[in-house]
């Protein structure tokens, strides 16, 4: 496929190996990544963190599996943020899925496995429609995902934000009374998962913006100005890398829209 091309490149994001691993810490607050030891995964993440997606995911996916980390995640933000056409962004979630699949089996105490199947079958299920995707039973695989990744590393922020909006997203689409009896989600579980995530990773824009958009969801009555208040921390954040760039930029884009609608 043709891959668009990152449109804000900076150099600023173009890391070097020492200056790489001198921010990995913060750069790698959500996902607890270890920092690559083979050359070919470390050009795959300077690749991937300048915003150079294309390379980090074909660099990535020659390595194998050692290699799925960085190829799925350089996958995801870019279908996520800058694929355009609906087709390929549903065909390449299912793709990664079932990638991860293989994975688990290979490498089943690899979070990581866990986490992006979770991902891309989460964003699958919002391109298909949330209640078509619980119909076939991905909900129940997108929770069963998530909570062997927090079993792996309990402190890997980004699934901790994904657990949350699972359940945000089906008490949006199904209600309270059938969310919590049949999937057992509850409106303060998806809260709490948020808030553990800043605590653990407090500089995510992401982790922001998920709550906000959560808050909006559930609660929009009483939560307007909490939503604001996170859209507008997201949106101010630091930028450290091309993703960063991306989630500031979607901060941005929900902030304007929610105060026209507002």
């Amino acid at each position: 496929m043709a891959w668009t091309a990152f449109p804000y490149a900076d150099p600023a994001y173009r890391y070097t190996p020492e200056t790489l691993q001198a921010a990995w810490p913060q750069l790698h607050g959500g996902d607890r990544e270890t920092f690559p030891t083979h050359p070919v995964l470390l050009q795959a993440w300077i690749a991937f963190h300048a915003g150079e997606f294309e390379r980090a995911a074909r660099l990535g996916l020659d390595v194998g599996v050692n290699g799925y980390a960085v190829a799925h995640k350089a996958i995801c933000m870019y279908t996520n943020y800058l694929e355009p056409n609906d087709k390929k962004r549903l065909a390449t979630f299912e793709c990664v899925a079932e990638r991860c699949e293989r994975q688990q089996l290979e490498q089943p105490g690899n979070p990581a496995g866990y986490y992006w199947h979770a991902y891309a079958l989460g964003q699958y299920s919002r391109g298909i429609s949330v209640v078509k995707a619980l119909a076939q039973g991905l909900g129940a695989k997108v929770k069963r995902s998530l909570d062997i990744a927090i079993r792996l590393e309990p402190q890997r922020a980004d699934a901790h934000v994904a657990l949350g909006v699972y359940h945000a997203e089906i008490l949006d689409q199904v209600g309270a009374v059938l969310a919590g009896l049949t999937y057992g989600v509850k409106k303060e579980e998806a809260y709490r998962q948020f808030e553990l995530a800043l605590k653990l990773n407090p500089d995510s824009a992401i982790a922001r913006i998920q709550y906000a958009r959560a808050l909006l969801m559930l609660d929009k009555k009483h939560k307007v100005a909490q939503a604001m208040d996170l859209y507008k921390q997201a949106a101010d954040g630091n930028v450290r890398d091309a993703t960063e760039r991306l989630d500031q930029l979607a901060a941005q884009k929900e902030l304007d829209e929610e105060k026209l609608s507002g």
